[in-house]
């Protein structure tokens, strides 16, 4: 297993990972199984875009892991160089490939970036129900700074009305 840079055919593997890895931790799909699909279009075709997202913002903060000529996961990151601290927006390894420190790879390898980059601070944010990012990110040494409820509604419906 090695990480490197992303390369533009690698879009397409991330886009993949993405809708596999984020089953049962994505506020997308939460959504979708309190309202079902928005536009005919499931969560997952909503969340590969974040993919499309994170190469326009910073193409150069993309790192994948691959195995036997395979990308079997990836980091993405953002920096912000007013306020020195680096984001990242998604992480994800296959399920197969889980267990292997590859995550913790890909994390390391984030946070030497944004040293490099002169980030003062990383951060990162997962939703209450995602056990692995609930227990990975602490043992990476983040520390919980708060707490975030999100709310949908459709725009259609008239019921809501008090």
């Amino acid at each position: 297993m090695s990480i490197r840079l992303f390369h533009e055919p690698d879009r397409e593997s991330l886009k993949e990972i993405t809708a596999l890895c984020f089953d049962g931790v994505c506020i997308d799909q939460n959504i979708e199984e309190h309202f079902g699909l928005i536009d005919g279009k499931n969560w997952q075709s909503r969340k590969v875009r974040h993919i499309d997202a994170d190469v326009e913002a910073n193409r150069l903060g993309i790192y994948v892991a691959e195995s036997a000529g395979s990308v079997i996961g990836y980091i993405t990151t953002r920096i912000d160089m007013e306020t020195k601290v680096g984001g990242i927006p998604n992480i994800a390894v296959m399920p197969e490939h889980r267990g292997k420190r590859i995550g913790h790879a890909l994390m390391m390898r984030a946070l030497d970036y944004f040293r490099e980059q002169g980030m003062a601070y990383a951060r990162i944010e997962t939703l209450a129900q995602n056990d692995i990012g609930s227990s990975f990110y602490p043992d990476m040494g983040f520390k919980e700074v708060a707490r975030q409820i999100h709310y949908a509604m459709p725009l259609d419906d008239q019921s809501n009305e008090d």
